[in-house]
Parts: structure tokens; C-alpha cells; sequence
């Protein structure tokens, strides 16, 4: 399984339209190769450079249709849910780390599942991943950087 977005290459710094400075807006991913066998994709936005103890998530969505091509830029695929980020708010929050923290990196984490998953709303990183953690057929990943000025 492979997600990329034509945003921005594995590796390489997020256009600021999609940071909290810009637009705040999620970029478009796309996601190849999805496994036989897949019911349901799952999606974890996290930054573990962020100034707190575990990182900060940006975003959490599940009941991902696994036959899209792709998550457009600003939107979730319809079914799917968005889960709660580090604000205890649902929804997506661009990269936005501190000034002159330097670079952080933002992982994309997509999770091939063998069944949708039944979550409350408000589930958060630790509550999806705790949920998933039995149904994982494969994972892909897409790291993109962010600095503030």
C-alpha cells in the first residue's frame, strides 16, 4: 500500500496553504496498491517533534472507503469519520509548531483494516489506535516537513 500526495514528495516540506499560517486546510492524499482483503482504511496526521509529551495529532480519521483513489485536498471521503485532534476538537489542524522551533515532521499514517470500526465521535489518537490495533492488514506512511519562520 502506498500513500503520496501531489502536494508535496515523502520527505519534503507541506505548502503552507495546508498549515495553521496558511489555509489550515488538509492536502490531497492519494492511496495505491490498497490489500485484498481491506474493509475499512484508517488515517493518523501526527507530529512527534511537537514541544509536548507524546507529540500533538492533527488529525484522526477512520471508516475510510478503501476503494477511493483518493482523500481530496479539504475534505473527508463521505462515510468516513474525523476524530478528535490534540485540541480535543474534531476535524484537521495544519502544521503549525512553535517559532524557531526548527523543522518537525508530520506523519501520515494510513492503516489497511479488515473491518470498519464502531468509535464514539470524540475518539482520539490513543482511542483509534487502541481500536485498530487487532484489525491492521498493512500500514503506509508520508512524512512531510514544516517550519515556522
Amino acid at each position: 500500500m502506498i500513500i503520496t500526495s501531489p502536494s508535496f514528495e515523502n520527505g519534503a516540506f507541506i505548502p503552507k496553504k495546508f498549515s495553521g499560517e496558511g489555509g489550515d486546510i488538509n492536502p490531497e492524499l492519494q492511496i495505491q496498491n490498497v490489500p485484498a482483503g481491506t474493509n475499512s482504511l484508517a488515517l493518523i496526521m501526527h507530529d512527534p517533534d511537537a514541544p509536548l509529551p507524546g507529540g500533538f495529532t492533527h488529525w484522526v480519521v477512520w471508516n475510510i472507503d478503501p476503494a477511493i483513489p483518493a482523500i481530496k485536498e479539504e475534505s473527508i471521503p463521505p462515510g468516513s469519520v474525523e476524530g478528535f485532534n490534540g485540541m480535543k476538537k474534531p476535524g484537521y489542524m495544519g502544521p503549525m509548531p512553535p517559532p524557531g522551533h526548527g523543522v518537525h515532521h508530520y506523519h501520515f499514517q494510513l492503516y489497511a483494516l479488515d473491518e470498519p470500526l464502531e468509535l464514539p465521535e470524540e475518539t482520539d489518537k490513543a482511542g483509534l489506535e487502541k481500536a485498530l490495533s487487532d484489525h491492521i492488514i498493512e500500514t503506509a506512511e508520508l512524512v512531510g516537513l514544516y517550519k515556522r519562520e
